[in-house]
């Protein structure tokens, strides 16, 4: 077992804290993601979509995992479980800084998570307090007017990576 780590950065003008809509532990957010099979290194063709909300059972022993896959090219079967509770939203100082967040860690067997595709479903804070929602970010750009503030607000270049934790 492997735990890996989302963590996002991007460029935030006049913005703040950049997270799934309903917080980083949103049972509702999908992640979308591709897999690569950690028995013979091929890549999923399409993305996987995994969510908090949806979980199925293990198919040995007890407990529920959020994806339970087979490697179409060597047929090994592949576990990802999402583990809430360690993620935190993207600041301003954070993305000034070049430093990433993390948005959530995924507890893999089989398999190690690449290639994460930023969709929707985000919500972000203006430095003068508007909270901007349902963001979307497939466009990999997101800008507005905040009114309060009377300030253009930007989100640019959202990128991420996923990083393995020590046990």
């Amino acid at each position: 077992m492997v735990l890996f780590a989302l963590q996002i950065t991007a460029e935030l003008e006049n913005l703040t804290n950049l997270q799934p809509q309903g917080g980083c532990d949103d049972p509702e957010f999908t992640y979308l993601f591709k897999l690569k099979c950690q028995s013979c290194g091929e890549p999923t063709q399409k993305e996987t979509a995994l969510s908090l909300s949806e979980s199925v059972p293990l198919p040995v022993g007890k407990g529920t995992t959020n994806l339970i896959q087979k490697c179409k090219f060597c047929g090994r079967e592949g576990t990802v479980t999402m583990m809430p509770g360690r993620g935190r939203p993207l600041t301003d100082t954070l993305s000034e800084a070049g430093k990433f967040a993390p948005l959530m860690v995924f507890e893999c067997r089989g398999y190690e998570p690449v290639d994460y595709v930023f969709g929707v479903g985000w919500k972000v804070q203006s430095l003068a307090g508007t909270t901007f929602d349902d963001v979307d970010l497939s466009e990999e750009e997101f800008a507005e007017y905040d009114e309060k503030g009377e300030c253009p607000v930007m989100i640019s270049k959202p990128s991420s990576t996923f990083v393995v934790l020590k046990n």
